[in-house]
């Protein structure tokens, strides 16, 4: 363990998923393509949304371009990292970047929750109050509420920094995680972290768990007045909200899973974190593209458009 002259831990090691170099290899193998597909897929949904006027008048797919933003840079903070770490024995990351991916992290993770709340209030008014849909989720409401997704965001991200950043390391500096959390971190504290790990809970435990009801009980709202007027209309708003379900359960669950339980740690934490950073990140563009019509037609639309241009580029 590398430390200053005044015992000041300046590097912390991460243990990441297996110790093995052959299943490394393998696991180096996987993840790449997950990456890849992450990449490729949350850059289409942004692209295609950005290049169909409709989808982008839309408040629904607005939001859903945001999303697919937030996903792709989510990925970008641990898998990168994770990758490279594959490919050595000693995997080591510095104070001031794990601080940095714990930043990104937050930032970014909250920012999708806040985000995927504005979704259910948009899908509430669209579904409940249909004739003014247009009129109360107009453009600026619409800015106006990413803005505050990303303020809040950011927000968060400032206070759980500043929770690491009070704290003295002297001693252990090694992470059994592929990655930099709160949780992890604040274990290896010089000093009693009960108040610490209480805050962690109450920033990021409750935010997880509160947020996560309220899309509960929107949804199931929507749901209640759906079931008293299903027809093929209502029928295709059902599939929406039932996407919608699903992101939100992949997201929330493991958030509330990992920050709402101080003091202890469990085998399931690393598998946990996977599905998080890596797994719901790739999931996301499948379960938007595949049950969603408007999508696969702007898709259809952007490759025609794509290909007609490299025709006449080759003619």
């Amino acid at each position: 363990m590398r430390k200053e002259n005044d015992s000041k831990v300046t590097e912390f090691v991460l243990l990441g998923l297996s110790s093995s170099w052959e299943l490394q290899l393998f696991l180096f193998l996987i993840f790449l393509f997950f990456y890849m597909a992450i990449i490729l897929g949350n850059l289409l949904i942004v692209v295609t949304v950005r290049a169909d006027a409709h989808l982008l008048q839309s408040p629904m797919y607005y939001f859903l371009g945001h999303l697919s933003f937030i996903d792709l840079c989510l990925s970008c903070v641990t898998v990168p990292k994770m990758l490279g770490d594959f490919l050595q024995q000693c995997k080591t990351i510095s104070f001031s970047g794990c601080l940095a991916q714990i930043y990104f992290l937050h930032f970014l993770g909250a920012s999708e929750m806040f985000l995927l709340t504005v979704m259910a209030y948009d899908r509430y008014v669209a579904i409940c109050n249909p004739l003014h849909y247009f009129t109360v989720m107009n453009r600026q409401l619409c800015l106006q509420l990413v803005l505050a997704c990303w303020s809040g965001g950011l927000i968060h991200s400032i206070t759980q920094v500043l929770l690491i950043i009070l704290l003295p390391f002297c001693g252990p500096n090694e992470l059994d995680n592929f990655y930099c959390d709160v949780p992890q971190i604040i274990k290896l504290a010089c000093m009693d972290t009960y108040v610490i790990e209480l805050l962690m809970v109450s920033n990021s435990g409750l935010l997880s768990l509160v947020c996560f009801l309220v899309l509960l009980f929107s949804y199931a709202i929507i749901l209640i007045t759906l079931r008293d007027r299903f027809c093929r209309g209502q029928s295709k708003a059902l599939s929406t909200c039932a996407s919608h379900l699903t992101v939100v359960s992949l997201i929330f669950v493991p958030c509330v899973f990992i920050y709402l339980r101080p003091f202890c740690s469990f085998s399931v934490d690393k598998i946990i974190s996977v599905f998080y950073t890596v797994i719901t990140p790739m999931l996301n563009p499948l379960i938007y593209t595949l049950r969603n019509t408007d999508m696969k037609v702007a898709m259809k639309k952007l490759r025609k458009k794509h290909v007609v241009s490299w025709c006449l580029v080759k003619g």
